[in-house]
């Protein structure tokens, strides 16, 4: 069952109105707005979260977040070569 929704009037500039009209396919502007919004809740909550946990363990390193990305990197390819190389 889908949430319960409720109708809201915004104001965006025409030109990312039409672009949005343009890309939202058949689920409509609606919908596509719908998910920006939630990407965008996301984002706002994930850097709230980053700020708590840099405020008690210090800012992160480039050298920290490269690590990361090699990790996920890794991972990924465990994927998609059917989980062999996955730790």
């Amino acid at each position: 069952m889908s949430e319960p929704t409720g109708k809201y009037s915004i104001t965006m500039p025409r030109d990312i109105a039409e672009a949005a009209r343009s890309r939202s396919g058949p689920s409509g502007l609606s919908a596509y707005v719908a998910a920006a919004v939630a990407r965008q809740i996301e984002r706002d909550n994930l850097s709230e979260l980053i700020q708590v946990a840099e405020a008690e363990h210090g800012p992160i390193t480039d050298d920290e977040v490269q690590a990361l990305r090699d990790q996920l990197h890794q991972a990924r390819q465990g994927q998609a070569h059917g989980g062999a190389d996955a730790a």
